[in-house]
């Protein structure tokens, strides 16, 4: 028997008010474990595709459920990590963990449990003490990602989460988050600029284009996980995202 898909966009349109279409036509369905990338010019629906799953903003029209379910029904059931880490300045590393789970009304000594698990997850374990502004970048992203894992989701939502960090930086995050996937095992739509980590995290990438936004080809990576340091000096590596590339230059000059 075929596994039933964790989310399914069928014919998706959205525009927000009497503006233009910000997507026409989205159709997929997204297994249990998928490690989605979203790739394409600004403007062409990404983050929109990200709203929509999380049950921020409605679908216009055509069909778009979660687990069998409208967004709204299985909000419980998804975290989202932005760009910036938004953390409260005032409070520290600890208490900033846990405030996604206080909101719902989680009881203290189960936040407690479950922020001492996502620190240890994502490597800060004895920074609980610490204030934002005492942390570097990576760090800061690292407290936003524990904050979203102590809500234990099966759908992962990834905002350009290491967008503004340096490279370096960023591909050691990129190794550490597949790391903890594989010890959690959510089901990931992620939003980048990168194609080389796009390419590095993912099993498919959706390459978009725009004006509206549509799913201009979807390209599978068949690179086994673990995936290292050693993955990203490999020749088929580096051949995906020479095409991905292709690809996405292929949207942008339309």
């Amino acid at each position: 028997m075929s596994v039933p898909p964790i989310v399914a966009f069928t014919n998706v349109v959205k525009r927000y008010g009497d503006g233009p279409v910000v997507l026409d036509g989205v159709c997929f369905d997204a297994a249990p474990g998928d490690f989605i990338s979203l790739i394409g010019p600004s403007g062409c629906g990404k983050s929109t595709i990200l709203r929509l799953i999380a049950g921020l903003s409605p679908v216009t029209s055509g069909s778009l459920t979660i687990d069998g379910r409208t967004p709204e029904a299985a909000a419980a059931e998804l975290a989202f990590v932005f760009q910036e880490p938004t953390l409260l300045p005032w409070l520290n590393v600890g208490h900033n963990v846990e405030v996604a789970q206080q909101l719902r009304g989680v009881p203290a000594p189960a936040r407690a449990a479950a922020r001492r698990r996502a620190l240890e997850l994502v490597r800060l374990t004895g920074r609980e003490s610490a204030f934002p502004r005492q942390l570097s970048g990576g760090q800061k992203m690292r407290v936003s990602l524990a904050r979203a894992l102590t809500l234990e989701p099966k759908i992962l939502l990834l905002d350009e989460p290491f967008g503004a960090l340096d490279e370096m930086t960023r591909e050691h995050l990129n190794e550490e988050l597949l790391d903890i996937r594989q010890q959690q095992a959510w089901t990931t739509f992620f939003v980048t600029h990168s194609v080389a980590e796009a390419v590095f995290l993912s099993n498919r990438i959706f390459v978009m284009s725009a004006n509206p936004g549509r799913i201009h080809r979807e390209v599978q990576v068949d690179f086994p996980y673990p995936r290292t340091e050693a993955t990203r000096r490999s020749r088929p590596y580096h051949d995906l995202v020479s095409e991905v590339s292709r690809l996405l230059r292929s949207v942008e000059s339309t």
